[in-house]
């Protein structure tokens, strides 16, 4: 099927990864790991086993503290793992347990890690939030798995990281966001001939807002989006437009196109997932129902095409508009772009700094507005201290493919690359909410 693949090593198009081979291709049930189960992409994902679980072995499932849930998903499934944050949550899972079921429980970063590079499961589903999902999405990538990613931090992060690590071992990556899986659908057989990539934003629920309408926004508003059931923090990246900005990135690293070549269109209804515009002008969209389950299904059994319970979609039932986005009120999307532009290291402050704004929004410790304004202090903050125009993520060892030897060496390099970015992840998360306590941002 690798006529069905994005195009690879071109000018226009460079995918991040080559396909899956014919064993994984050709082999029912496959073994499934989730990180993220009880998020919503998780749900969603079980949703879609539930819809064809013959084509399905769920052998690992993880959370974070939501044992609740993991031990019902736990009790549905049976898998041999299982992984929670501590200790304190694994014990608390293990009580909610069902008598005569004894999974092994994994704890923490390196739990989530083990709980990736499972030998019964080659796809595993990166659905954790945030920049926790990196520690899975690098150790799938480092055992080989197909990885159908839904956690686009892992690639805002370490995208340079994730695209080396995949050329040395083999391992997959097949997109989940849905603006993301558009377009790799979009792109099937095709790559050199593609002028643009033009990503759809849904513009949130404070499209068409002047900047006082927004001044005092609350939590509740924010995460009432118009079309998508999502999760809190992904909701607020909508509300901000940030989460469009990190799409832009993590196409970047996805299709290899150059940042100039990525377009963003506000496109109200959420019916049009995302375009590719082709060197004669015209473009390809892929359509559907604004449901996940779509997109995941599409991963999950790549590259076979099943109904999930989706209903069809209705063309009759509105028109379809788009714009441009408005970057004076919604000032994310180019503090992304300015990000990924000068580099080094600024996409891993911009993200922490984010992550930890939106927190403290949710929390009441900031206003709406105030998340750009503590975004933009934190990457003027490094960028006081840090050169641009460089990869942040240093190359990794040239050569063959390696031998059970050169593994090792290849594991111990990528574990310290990402370091460094827990590293920075940490200091600008921290520099934000002193911000926050001294006042800086307020409105």
């Amino acid at each position: 099927m690798a006529h069905l693949w994005p195009g690879q090593g071109g000018p226009s198009i460079d995918y991040i990864s080559g396909p899956p081979d014919d064993a994984w291709r050709d082999t029912w049930p496959r073994g499934l790991v989730i990180l993220g189960s009880t998020g919503s992409i998780g749900c969603s994902a079980l949703a879609v086993v539930e819809s064809h679980p013959q084509a399905f072995r769920v052998e690992g499932l993880a959370c974070a503290r939501q044992v609740e849930l993991l031990a019902k998903q736990a009790a549905r499934w049976r898998p041999s793992h299982l992984a929670v944050l501590d200790e304190d949550a694994a014990a608390r899972l293990k009580a909610l347990l069902p008598s005569g079921y004894s999974p092994r429980i994994l704890t923490g970063r390196e739990g989530y890690a083990e709980l990736a590079t499972l030998p019964e499961a080659r796809t595993v589903l990166s659905a954790q939030v945030g920049a926790a999902g990196l520690a899975g999405t690098l150790a799938a990538a480092l055992a080989g798995k197909i990885i159908c990613l839904a956690n686009k931090e892992s690639l805002v992060l370490a995208g340079d990281l994730v695209r080396r690590v995949c050329a040395r071992t083999g391992a997959v990556v097949l997109p989940v966001d849905s603006e993301h899986n558009a377009i790799f659908q979009c792109l099937a057989g095709r790559g050199q001939e593609v002028r643009r990539l033009i990503l759809t934003a849904s513009g949130g629920p404070f499209r068409g807002r002047s900047l006082e309408d927004l001044r005092h926004i609350t939590p509740a508003q924010a995460l009432k989006h118009p079309n998508w059931s999502m999760g809190a923090k992904i909701s607020i990246d909508s509300a901000t437009l940030m989460n469009k900005g990190l799409e832009v990135i993590e196409a970047y690293h996805l299709y290899g196109a150059a940042p100039e070549r990525i377009k963003v269109l506000v496109h109200p209804q959420s019916v049009i997932h995302s375009l590719v515009e082709l060197e004669d002008g015209t473009q390809l969209a892929q359509l559907g129902t604004a449901d996940m389950r779509l997109a995941i299904a599409n991963c999950l059994l790549w590259p076979r095409c099943l109904p999930v319970g989706v209903p069809p979609l209705d063309l009759t039932a509105a028109p379809l508009t788009f714009h441009e986005p408005d970057s004076g009120v919604f000032p994310c999307l180019e503090l992304a772009r300015r990000s990924l532009a000068l580099r080094g290291g600024r996409c891993v402050v911009m993200n922490a700094a984010n992550e930890a704004a939106v927190e403290l929004f949710l929390e009441g410790g900031c206003a709406f507005l105030d998340i750009p304004r503590l975004i933009e202090a934190a990457l003027a903050a490094h960028s006081a201290t840090e050169p641009g125009n460089q990869s942040f993520c240093a190359p990794l060892h040239q050569g063959t493919p390696p031998a059970p030897a050169g593994m090792a060496a290849l594991q111990s390099e990528a574990h310290t690359l990402a370091e460094r970015i827990t590293q920075l992840d940490s200091q600008s998360r921290e520099l934000v909410r002193k911000l926050a306590r001294d006042g800086e941002s307020a409105c």
